[in-house]
């Protein structure tokens, strides 16, 4: 599938990752962590995105957008939860990231509605992601794309030692 996003001169595709995008997501998620001031977190590698996007049980599906040329400048990443008060599917939002020098050409307007269009496609109740509090660009750009940053609703996460801990109690 291909969309277009159009911006004075700049245009971009975005298409599915496949297995050949590994190392490219992996590029692209380094920035991510990079500009959140999170690298010291990531665990990823390009084999264990291949394993985890396309091996044997895929667990969450990406989009790249790519510029004139075939450069990949964004991705966004993605799977489906579920909403037990409207018994639907939901389409969740894990990253969006746009390389900094491609910000402001349409391209993360361009991911967010290809995703939004999934999302009706697929028949899902809601579309939805988190954003780092201290990130006043990306939140003015989610509300500006019509999104409702919730303040009453905070991420529970249990990880390493606490996860074993807990899942052996």
């Amino acid at each position: 599938m291909t969309d277009m996003a159009h911006n004075g001169t700049t245009s971009c595709t975005l298409r599915p990752a496949t297995a050949a995008d590994s190392a490219t997501l992996y590029r692209l998620i380094s920035a991510l962590a990079e500009y959140e001031k999170l690298t010291h977190l990531v665990e990823a590698t390009p084999e264990k995105i291949e394993q985890a996007l396309f091996g044997e049980r895929p667990h969450a599906e990406a989009v790249i957008a790519e510029v004139e040329g075939g450069q990949a400048v964004g991705f966004a990443l993605f799977f489906h939860n579920f909403s037990t008060f409207l018994a639907k599917p939901g389409l969740y939002l894990e990253d969006l990231f746009v390389e900094p020098a491609w910000r402001g050409h349409g391209i993360g307007k361009a991911l967010l509605r290809h995703l939004a269009a999934l999302a009706v496609a697929r028949g899902c109740g809601r579309f939805e992601w988190s954003v780092l509090d201290w990130n006043q660009p990306s939140i003015d750009f989610y509300e500006a794309m019509g999104a409702d940053v919730m303040p009453d609703w905070r991420i529970c996460r249990v990880t390493g030692d606490a996860l074993t801990r807990l899942g052996s109690a």
